[in-house]
């Protein structure tokens, strides 16, 4: 049976831009080495593989160095295509099983929101060499389960980051998302991510940034909504992120569009060398 597989690009509606997330729908579960051998193909940030259950779906994300924990913008990528090919009804639910617990996408006109569970930050010493590294002094460094936070003066200096992404590694492992009030009165923070260490040096949009940026700027602003837009510099691509704190869980929202389709060949193993199979 042919496995289908997508190219999405989550946080936005113009082709192209925002973030892409490889999607692949299976009919059963997977080893992971195939897995992430398909995800290294694709060769996008990650890429979501979706296996349906009675009560929805399991959903696992790899990148081209290995499984994560949480993925925003392949999950919403993941909605998309389950209604695009009429997998869903329109009205229904994406109820979703992850390593990060049960997760859910709902449709809101040309919206779709993940429900996710926040990451508050709690702030740290800054590491010695990492201001160096980044390329600031930030005004506020902290840590959350997933990645770091910085704060930066103003959206200019998040702009002009130019990190030394060798260096960053070592102090990031996971990543760090840097944030600022926004210049642009249609947003209300700009952002930044970077994983040098995963082997993502800079992500045009990440999704499960929003667990962390949505209760630190709620706090700070006080705001029910916080529009987030984040971009690649630099002239790179970007997109949009909604952000609405509910308790522990934060509501992110953005739109998707589908940009490529097709199959993936599942080819047998020829049982033969490395060598021989490179040539």
């Amino acid at each position: 049976m042919a496995t289908p597989i997508f190219q999405v690009d989550a946080f936005t509606n113009v082709p192209y831009t925002g973030n892409p997330a490889g999607v692949c729908i299976l009919a059963a579960a997977r080893e992971p080495e195939w897995m992430l051998s398909v995800a290294r193909e694709m060769n996008c940030s990650e890429t979501a593989f979706a296996v349906q259950r009675r009560d929805g779906f399991d959903l696992r994300w790899f990148g081209v160095s290995g499984e994560v924990e949480l993925c925003g913008h392949a999950t919403l990528a993941t909605a998309h295509v389950l209604w695009e090919t009429g997998r869903l009804e329109p009205d229904a639910i994406a109820r979703f099983q992850t390593r990060s617990g049960s997760l859910t996408a709902t449709r809101k006109r040309n919206l779709i929101e993940l429900d996710f569970p926040t990451d508050p930050v709690s702030p740290i010493d800054p590491p010695q060499g990492l201001a160096e590294a980044l390329g600031i002094v930030p005004t506020f460094i902290g840590r959350g389960r997933l990645y770091m936070l910085a704060e930066a003066a103003d959206e200019a200096s998040v702009r002009g980051l130019r990190p030394d992404f060798s260096r960053l590694a070592a102090f990031v492992p996971d990543g760090i998302v840097v944030t600022a009030r926004s210049d642009d009165p249609r947003f209300t923070i700009f952002s930044r991510f970077f994983a040098p260490a995963i082997d993502n040096d800079e992500d045009p949009v990440t999704g499960s940034s929003a667990c962390l940026l949505a209760p630190y700027w709620v706090a700070r602003l006080g705001s029910e909504l916080i529009v987030g837009r984040q971009e690649r510099q630099p002239k790179g691509r970007g997109g949009t992120i909604r952000m609405t704190l509910r308790g522990d869980r934060v509501g992110i929202a953005g739109e998707a569009v589908t940009v490529l389709r097709g199959e993936v060949v599942d080819w047998p193993r020829s049982g033969g060398s490395a060598q021989e199979e490179e040539e």
